[in-house]
């Protein structure tokens, strides 16, 4: 389906353009959007799926090719979102097509947001030293905005705490967090209190996990079920680390992985498993 993105075109032909069909394309493109920060990753897929089977990009003009890099991208964040080792082997692969394609076209930020959505699946796929490199030349890079650049800054914390660095990741996270309070970005903000709540129990501070986790859990509901299972898994960590909520972190650890299988999210059931498994061999 998606092995040939190149295409071959004849020495004299003409440019295929876009504009019969690119409102339609914009608009599923939008659709597929909307259904991917749901998971709903049948109609994603369909929506996706019918536009990179119609034209090889080398034929298309350059609002096609536009089009065509931008449902590549969409089509990588549908299989870093489901997160098996499978799946982030093929994201990696869309991502470098449609910057490939960004680059050709001249537009700077989309390739850097891919080259950010490539170091994400680094570190998904435990290249963590590497995704902290990746993160820390990007969270400095002028090509992005400075929402995505914060996000950089936040991502390396993590990747540092995920290798033990708990006190180097709390320092980068705090300034993050500071930072998306001011752009006046709430999503980001809870987000970074939730990967707070992750460092300290790092660090073997519950008390200010639970705090910082008790912040995130009360900044919003989730709006989707991804962001239902990291809540729950975040959560459910730091109740397993006490035995005094063990019981309580157990049901919480059961209510995200049934989430995670029904929404097919591969890489958190995998998250949950190595939590299960450090639990009972503690």
């Amino acid at each position: 389906m998606l092995d040939d993105h190149g295409g071959t075109a004849g020495l004299h032909k003409q440019p295929v353009s876009a504009a019969g069909d690119d409102e339609t394309w914009a608009e599923d493109l939008e659709r597929a959007v909307v259904c991917l920060s749901r998971q709903d990753f049948g109609f994603a897929c369909t929506l996706l799926d019918r536009w990179l089977r119609r034209v090889p990009p080398r034929e298309l003009d350059e609002r096609g090719q536009y089009l065509y890099a931008r449902t590549l991208t969409l089509f990588g964040d549908m299989r870093r979102l489901q997160g098996s080792f499978c799946d982030l082997i093929t994201a990696s692969s869309l991502y470098a097509d449609a910057r490939s394609l960004f680059v050709g076209l001249r537009v700077p930020r989309r390739a850097a947001q891919i080259e950010l959505s490539l170091a994400v699946v680094e570190e998904m796929s435990g290249q963590l030293a590497s995704a902290a490199s990746r993160y820390e030349a990007l969270a400095e890079d002028d090509r992005l905005s400075r929402r995505d650049r914060v996000r950089a800054r936040l991502w390396i914390g993590t990747a540092l705490s995920k290798q033990g660095q708990a006190d180097s990741a709390i320092v980068l996270m705090r300034s993050a967090a500071r930072e998306f309070y001011d752009l006046t970005e709430p999503e980001d903000w809870a987000v970074a209190q939730q990967k707070l709540a992750l460092a300290h129990r790092g660090a073997g501070d519950l008390t200010h996990a639970l705090r910082f986790i008790e912040t995130a859990r009360s900044a919003g509901r989730p709006n989707s079920p991804l962001e239902h299972v990291q809540l729950d898994t975040a959560h459910a960590h730091i109740l397993l680390s006490d035995p005094a909520t063990a019981g309580e972190g157990e049901e919480t650890l059961d209510r995200a992985a049934a989430t995670a299988g029904r929404h097919g999210l591969g890489h958190q059931l995998r998250s949950i498993m190595t939590i299960r498994d450090s639990q009972e061999y503690a």
